[in-house]
């Protein structure tokens, strides 16, 4: 089929040669392209939207083929959610409990603390009366950390899930699903948990369980270098914590953790024999191991220098069998372990990460990864690590991976390994099958929702293979148009079918607008019949709404555009020559030279004047109000504010009647005005006024300019830094009334004269003054301007003034000489005056998205580059520095630079009462310049967006964001005052909306990983407080 734009133009060829009189039924069925060949399925790859008997790839491919009963429901098969037959169960992560998972995975698979903990007597099969235990079994609910964990390793054991939620334990310990803690420490708690809840069974042989599975016995011997005495100190361990640093496999780690210690200097050993303090050795001596070896390796430390954990991320060896004998003290003794488990952590940083468990099965020895709800199975019946360490991580000194021995592993994620030399009790099966059966509820309710799915998909395939084949329209037969959108949206079962909507498609007669047939479809009477009838809506839209007069009113303006060329042409050469008579036309100079585009407008806007319910009929299109002083229409440039013929000459002229009469075809409501028109007599009398009002008001300006000539220059201004001798009273007016009158004198023509004097707005309500002598000195004084007691006289005679301010100046004689006194009149509102030092007060402590500035200094100087990095949204501009030649404003004779390396606006002897703040005077400068308050930014300075509640320690991160200077190397100052107090608030601290706050950094230390670990901690570490685990 011919693309769109084809099909345009072929069902508009015909106004070539017919007049809009000559319209007939078959010109109007060609421009709705009613005769336009049909699509045959095949032909075309998508549908063709120019035509509307085209019924081909509005999405019946989809229903006409064979049925796939999957596109009918997006429902997963609830069997995937099963578990498998010889598989394991797994975890669900709540957030950040990986760490949780990996633990109780590996302690499920501890057979023997499984049984115990099934034998523990916390839970109604305790009970004597076997009769109460199945009464009271029906609605047994786990309320307790350790009936939690039944009901969790019976899940584990006999769940038909796929996966189970660990949520009632997790909430039964307390945990912050949401934040990942330290998995070791958590290891140490929960087991100490399990040993107190153990010990208080009746049950002699449940009481022990944890001390003998994972408790082993050593001392720390201490041997006095003098007499030689040995000081033992018995102890008990639940496992070794071993350090890796500096150690390439699990020996050394063994070997280190055994090996002596020297005691000396300040550190020396009180030996008791001795009775004074002797150098001394010590060392731990291992005296037996438990059945279940945990050996915890250290990768989390403390890092001194950043002051937060890291992660040691170097590789360790170890074996898949460790003899531990010779680390025994009994020499000889042959205690060898077989590797169970191997607890994993990935990523680079201790704040963040994931975990994930490797364990051995106890039954069948094969190897399974546990990582939350996806378990695998290992190849072999062998441990594989390989994975896991090759998992993209960037590590700044990455080293290559060790070759390890036969029998080896080698990790630099492992942080925990477990070395190791049922049927479930009835009330927890209970519990069990009555969670089997809620899955199995769940499962028939998916597989019905899934069969209803189909069955309503199978009766839409159904309908739309009866409906499909009587869409088409045949030659000679009614037909209706039903909107093409309409059709896809039946078409696509994802979506409802919605009534049939043919509103937009009606023209301003209430027809079908032939702009509109390319987004509808001709379908056949019995088609649109059925489907009126199943889904409702209207207008119907036959073949007696195609619109006559849309047709005739697009065939007009197509063959003015046609002829709009020649006659451009002939009117070009028409106004080339004046008028030969009397009976000439104006004509805007203006539109007289576009009134080809502005045709070309007219006729493309009579088109869119039939376009009805289509959002832009009647020029109400988008762009109406883009550009008010945009022409219109032809002819408006000559048109006044009255509506009558415009006073300027220029901007028009006369053209021939028959121009006019050319023009009026394109432009039949333009303004017409003949050569004996008048202009406008209400713009010429306004004119008349207009020039007589700008004499008075260039008299006005002169007189005042001449008497307050030195108030117009800023000439001999009166300061209230240094008060002038010939006077002991000045006069205070706002600084903004100045302003406005100088604009007036300078352009007495362009701008409206001043009136009054408003120095109400320097008053409180209660009539008194806000300023003081001395606020004004410290910087009120930017408000007001100061006036001689002459110049008041005539501003007086001149102005309206509401209320006169003056401020006196009173010497008195005193012992010790004269003293000085300033009043002012009205007088000062202390009450008012208060208030507002208060609230300026509070708005400087509490204050929300305010900018600070952050300057960068080096050895006490300020940093003369900084390098351009990747800042933070917190960052107020995101903005290339701009190349500052004077590095230090010491050429700038707006401002000075001053100690603390800030810039402060510079005064002059003869500046009015402006000053912003009370800086030293400058000499030389030119007098009465105000200067700019606003901050200039300095080269390598950043500007931040904080608040009055925000840390020093959130500051800090915005800081290292902004200048890659990580918090702890950070040196904070403002006004040569260390900030050092991390939990303190800005507001408290001083600091203030536009403050200046300089940056020394130290010596970045060369660990890339500790910047990350110091952007994760931004909240202060609470470990497990407030959780089970501690007790509460």
């Amino acid at each position: 089929m011919a693309p769109r734009v084809q099909l345009e133009k072929a069902a508009w060829r015909w106004v070539e040669s017919v007049r809009p009189e000559d319209i007939h039924r078959e010109h109007i069925e060609i421009a709705y392209r009613i005769c336009v060949p049909s699509c045959k399925r095949g032909a075309c790859r998508r549908n063709c939207k120019g035509n509307p008997n085209c019924l081909v790839g509005i999405g019946e491919h989809a229903w006409l083929g064979e049925i796939n009963e999957n596109s009918f429901h997006n429902i997963d098969d609830p069997n995937s959610e099963r578990r498998d037959k010889n598989t394991f169960v797994g975890l669900t992560n709540l957030g950040a409990t990986c760490y949780v998972n990996t633990f109780l995975q590996v302690w499920f698979h501890n057979l023997e603390l499984r049984r115990t903990l099934y034998l523990c007597q916390n839970c109604p099969s305790s009970q004597s009366n076997w009769w109460e235990v199945l009464q009271e079994a029906w609605d047994y609910e786990p309320r307790s950390i350790c009936e939690h964990l039944q009901y969790l390793f019976a899940l584990l054991q006999n769940s038909n899930r796929r996966y189970i939620d660990p949520s009632g334990l997790v909430k039964a310990l307390g945990l912050d699903t949401g934040q990942q803690q330290d998995a070791q420490e958590f290891s140490k708690l929960f087991l100490s948990l399990l040993e107190d809840t153990l010990s208080k069974q009746k049950n002699p042989n449940l009481q022990n369980v944890i001390q003998l599975q994972f408790c082993g016995q050593m001392s720390y011997v201490t041997v006095c270098n003098q007499c030689g005495r040995a000081s033992p100190l018995p102890s008990r361990y639940y496992e070794l914590e071993l350090n890796i640093q500096g150690h390439k496999n699990l020996t050394e780690c063994v070997t280190e953790f055994l090996k002596e210690e020297k005691l000396d200097g300040d550190n020396r050993y009180f030996c008791e024999s001795c009775q004074s303090k002797q150098n001394a050795t010590r060392r731990i001596k291992l005296h037996s191991l438990p059945r279940v070896l945990n050996l915890q390796l250290m990768r989390f430390v403390f890092d001194r220098q950043t002051g937060h954990k890291k992660k040691l991320n170097t590789f360790i060896s170890f074996p898949e069998q460790l003899d531990m004998g010779p680390f025994l003290e009994g020499k000889g003794i042959k205690c060898v372990y077989e590797l169970s488990a191997v607890l994993i952590h990935r990523g680079v940083s201790a704040y963040s990460g994931h975990y994930i468990a490797h364990v051995r099965d106890a039954r069948t020895s094969d190897w399974y990864k546990f990582n939350d709800e996806e378990i695998e199975k290992m190849e072999g019946k062998k441990l594989q690590l390989g994975i896991e360490e090759d998992i993209a991580e960037t590590v700044k000194s990455q080293t290559r991976k060790p070759k390890c021995s036969k029998g080896y592993h080698c990790s630099r994620n492992a942080y925990m390994l477990v070395y190791n030399p049922l049927s479930v009790p009835g009330f927890l099966q209970r519990l069990v099958d009555r969670d089997n059966r809620k899955f199995e509820e769940w499962c028939l309710e998916m597989a019905d929702m899934r069969k209803q799915s189909v069955d309503k998909g199978k009766a839409k395939h159904e309908e739309v293979k009866e409906l499909y084949e009587l869409l088409p329209a045949e030659d000679g037969q009614q037909y209706e148009f039903v909107p093409l959108e309409w059709l896809k949206k039946w078409l696509d079962d994802s979506t409802v079918t919605k009534e049939i909507d043919n509103g937009n498609f009606l023209c301003s007669h209430g027809k079908l607008h032939p702009d509109k047939v390319g987004e509808a479809k001709r379908i056949s009477v019995k088609a649109a019949e059925l489907l009126f009838d199943r889904y409702g809506g209207g207008p119907r839209l036959d073949g007696s709404t195609l619109c006559e007069e849309c047709v005739g009113q697009r065939c007009r303006v197509l063959r003015l555009k046609n002829q709009l060329a020649e006659d451009f042409k002939e009117v070009t050469n028409l106004v080339k020559g004046p008028p030969k008579s009397d009976e000439g036309y104006w004509v805007g100079k203006t539109s007289l030279r576009s009134w080809r585009q502005l045709a070309l407008e007219q006729l493309d806007e009579d088109e869119e004047e039939t376009k009805h319910i289509d959002g832009k009929s009647n020029g109400e299109g988008p762009n109406q109000d883009e550009d008010e002083e945009e022409m219109k229409t032809f002819n408006e440039d000559i048109l006044c504010r009255h509506g009558g013929l415009s006073i300027l000459e220029s901007e028009r002229r006369l053209v021939t009647e028959e121009v006019w009469s050319k023009l009026r075809v394109y432009f039949p409501r333009a303004p017409q005005f003949t050569q004996l028109q008048e202009p406008c007599q209400q713009c010429l009398r306004l004119e008349r006024e207009g020039k007589e009002n700008e004499a008075l008001n260039r008299m006005m300006a002169s007189e005042q300019k001449s008497s307050l000539l030195n108030l117009f220059q800023e000439k001999n201004r009166p300061t209230l830094t240094k008060w002038p001798q010939e006077t002991d009273i000045l006069y205070i007016v706002p600084l903004f009334f100045v302003d406005e009158w100088r604009k007036f004198i300078r352009r007495p023509t362009k701008t409206t004269p001043v009136s009054s004097v408003g120095n109400s707005l320097l008053l409180c309500p209660h009539g008194g003054f806000m300023f003081t002598h001395d606020s004004m000195l410290m910087g009120d004084a930017q408000h007001i301007a100061l006036l001689w007691p002459g110049e008041w006289e005539v501003i007086s005679r001149h102005f309206l003034v509401d209320q006169p301010i003056s401020i006196c100046r009173i010497s008195q004689a005193t012992p010790n000489g004269s003293s000085v006194e300033y009043t002012t009149q009205p007088e000062l509102c202390r009450d008012c005056r208060e208030g507002f030092i208060f609230q300026q007060q509070r708005d400087m402590r509490e204050y929300a998205q305010a900018t600070v500035y952050v300057r960068k200094v080096i050895d006490d100087k300020r940093v003369s580059t900084a390098p351009e990095v990747n800042v933070s949204g917190s960052e107020a501009e995101d903005e290339r520095e701009e190349p500052v030649a004077k590095v230090d404003g010491e050429q700038d004779p707006d401002f000075s630079q001053i100690e603390d390396g800030a810039k402060r606006q510079r005064l002059s002897d003869g500046t009015i009462g402006a000053a912003a703040s009370p800086a030293p005077m400058a000499s030389g400068g030119k007098s009465g310049i105000r200067r700019s308050t606003r901050h200039r930014k300095l080269r390598g300075e950043r500007a931040l967006i904080v608040s009055a509640n925000q840390t020093l320690k959130e500051l800090k991160i915005q800081i290292m964001h902004a200048f890659s200077v990580a918090p702890f190397d950070q040196n904070l100052s403002i006004d040569g005052r260390c900030l050092t107090d991390d939990s303190a608030t800005l507001g408290s601290l001083g600091v203030i909306p536009e403050s200046v706050i300089c940056l020394k950094a130290d010596e970045p230390i060369a660990d890339y990983a500790a910047l990350d670990d110091v952007y994760q901690v931004c909240m202060p570490e609470e470990g497990f407080k407030g959780t089970g685990l501690l007790g509460h």
